[in-house]
């Protein structure tokens, strides 16, 4: 799509997330982790994921959510900085969306503390927004 971005989504709860296509590796299910003492809070643990060491981040954590996955194991969503990888923790995967410029929006007054500086773009679909993580800001946190 001309002037479009795709976005892998996924949610927290029952927000509606987004990154870039090209900033995913790939989608698996949950991973046993092992934990990593004196990691910062947001480092839920480490996988081996075909011979690759990934940290996991809990991104409920990361956006001040409740940090309980209500009896569920969190999805991974695998996505690449440089030459490293990084597991997102996420409730649920969406689709891919391909959507046009012309639907992208202000970031809403509504969004404060940390997601709000997490989010790169915000798009209006038909019954909700989409919230575009920026990965490169979560990975720096």
């Amino acid at each position: 799509m001309e002037g479009g971005h795709q976005y892998c989504t996924f949610y927290l709860d029952k927000t509606f997330f987004g990154i870039q296509v090209d900033r995913v590796q790939e989608i698996i299910r949950f991973q046993e982790m092992a934990i990593v003492p004196m990691s910062p809070d947001i480092v839920k643990g480490l996988i081996n994921l075909r011979g690759q060491i990934i940290t996991g981040i809990d991104l409920r954590k990361c956006l001040d959510f409740n940090t309980e996955y209500a009896n569920k194991k969190p999805m991974n969503v695998i996505v690449k900085s440089g030459a490293e990888a990084f597991s997102l923790l996420v409730d649920r995967i969406g689709d891919v969306l391909d959507l046009s410029e012309d639907l992208r929006e202000n970031k809403p007054d509504t969004l404060s503390g940390k997601v709000r500086d997490l989010i790169s773009d915000v798009y209006k679909l038909e019954n909700k927004l989409l919230l575009v993580l920026d990965i490169d800001k979560i990975i720096d946190l």
